[in-house]
């Protein structure tokens, strides 16, 4: 039976991720860790829940977790759209300290399970199609998570070199409707196909999915890729054109 440790599990893709795990006959126990306490409406009899505050130094409490999880899943993170002029330090350091030096110091303390030559373990991150281009009002949030993906990147050649098969998933998604990302409620019925498609990509042990890459993240990529000045002046104006900040930040 495998037990599963989604972090940032309490609304959104972590939730619906959790809930799928849940459903699922071979999987036992579904630990979710979250600086918020999980609604009661949503929770399952495999469900066991945590409160742990991510930007806190200590983070022994995770070993509790180590041997007995065969599954780790970070989705915890944060971010808006902002100028960087409109950004205060606090703000930079703990998007820092929650989108990214958390995740990675989680999985240092997992890691003699990823690199073990017998047993599988399942890991994935939530990072951001932001972490892989220029993101004009997302500064910060595409900084935490382009560390994210080198991170990941890097740790998955050591893990090959070492003959492990297991891998880190990065999962890159653009906008997400349905999640808690902007404040609104979690839409569960809008986000369970996503939280299916990760668990898959998952089990498969691959090691990195962006969904809607072939009809939508191809082409940003080559144009990124090809001019990313560009690519960036076409990001900034197109957040306004949508509506997706206010036409004052211009």
């Amino acid at each position: 039976m495998k037990e599963a440790l989604i972090i940032g599990g309490a609304n959104g893709i972590g939730l619906s991720i959790a809930l799928e795990m849940a459903c699922r006959s071979d999987v036992k126990t579904v630990h979710i860790v979250d600086k918020q306490q999980i609604n009661n409406s949503y929770l399952h009899p495999k469900f066991k829940c945590y409160q742990c505050d991510l930007s806190n130094a200590d983070f022994s409490f995770f070993d509790q977790f180590i041997g007995v999880v065969d599954t780790l899943f970070y989705t915890a993170g944060f971010g808006k759209l902002a100028l960087f002029a409109d950004l205060d330090e606090d703000y930079i350091i703990d998007s820092f300290n929650v989108n990214t030096l958390a995740a990675i110091r989680v999985i240092k303390r997992f890691f003699p399970c990823l690199t073990s030559q017998e047993k599988q373990f399942y890991c994935g991150v939530m990072v951001s199609i932001a972490g892989f281009m220029s993101s004009p009002f997302f500064s910060v949030y595409a900084a935490t998570k382009a560390a994210l993906k080198i991170f990941i990147e890097s740790v998955n050649v050591e893990l090959e070199k070492t003959g492990s098969k297991n891998r880190i998933l990065n999962v890159s998604p653009g906008l997400l409707k349905g999640t808690s990302f902007y404040g609104e409620p979690t839409n569960l019925d809008l986000i369970k196909p996503m939280a299916q498609a990760i668990i898959t990509e998952l089990e498969r042990g691959n090691d990195l999915f962006i969904p809607q890459y072939d009809a939508v993240f191809h082409d940003v990529l080559e144009r990124y890729h090809t001019d990313f000045r560009a690519e960036g002046r076409q990001s900034y104006d197109y957040k306004i054109v949508v509506g997706r900040v206010a036409k004052k930040n211009k």
